[in-house]
C-alpha cells in the first residue's frame, strides 16, 4: 500500500522533531560538561543519541514504504540553561510534547487507514511512557535532594 501524503508529511515532521530533540539534549549535555557534572552530561548525551536513532529509524521506515524523506532545517536550540532542576523540568516537559507529537502521527495514520504506520509508531508511544517517567523521576530526585546535593545524582546518572 502506498503511503498517503498526509502520513509522509507527518512522519517527516516527526523526523525533524527527533533531530531537534537530539540537538536540545546535546546542548544540555555540553552545559553540564562545562559545569563539571559529567554524569548529567553523560545521561543527556545518551538521550541525544537515542533521539537521533529514532530519526534514523523513522527515515528507514519511510524509505521502506516508498515515502520521500525530506530533511528540513533544524531550528536552533537553547544554549544557556539555569539550574539542574530547571533543565530536567524542561526535559520532562519536552518529553510530554514529544508524546503528543507521536500520538498525532498515529492519529494521522489512523485517519489514512494506514495500519502499518500506526503499528510502527505504537512502539514510540510505549517508549514515551518510560521517557516521561524517567524524566519525572530525575526532576523529583533533584527537587528532594536540593541543588547542593547534585553530585550524588550526577554520580547515579553517570551509570546510564
Amino acid at each position: 500500500m502506498k503511503l498517503k501524503e498526509t502520513v509522509v508529511k507527518a512522519i517527516n515532521e516527526q523526523i525533524n522533531a527527533e533531530m531537534w530533540s537530539s540537538n536540545l539534549y546535546l546542548s544540555m549535555s555540553v552545559h553540564f560538561a562545562h559545569a563539571g557534572y559529567n554524569g548529567f552530561a553523560n545521561w543527556l548525551k545518551k538521550q541525544s543519541m537515542e533521539e537521533m536513532e529514532h530519526a534514523y529509524d523513522m527515515m528507514d521506515y519511510l524509505l521502506k514504504r516508498g515515502g520521500e524523506v525530506k530533511i528540513g532545517a533544524i531550528d536552533a536550540v537553547p544554549q544557556k540553561f539555569a539550574s539542574a532542576l530547571e533543565v530536567f523540568q524542561q526535559v520532562y516537559d519536552h518529553e510530554c510534547k514529544v508524546s503528543e507529537m507521536i500520538e498525532n502521527v498515529v492519529k494521522v495514520a489512523a485517519t489514512a487507514k494506514d495500519m502499518a504506520s500506526q503499528d510502527f509508531f505504537w512502539k514510540y508511544i510505549r517508549e514515551q511512557v518510560e521517557e516521561e517517567a524517567t524524566a519525572s523521576e530525575i526532576v523529583e530526585m533533584i527537587r528532594m535532594s536540593g541543588e547542593q546535593n547534585l553530585i550524588f545524582i550526577d554520580h547515579q546518572l553517570a551509570k546510564r
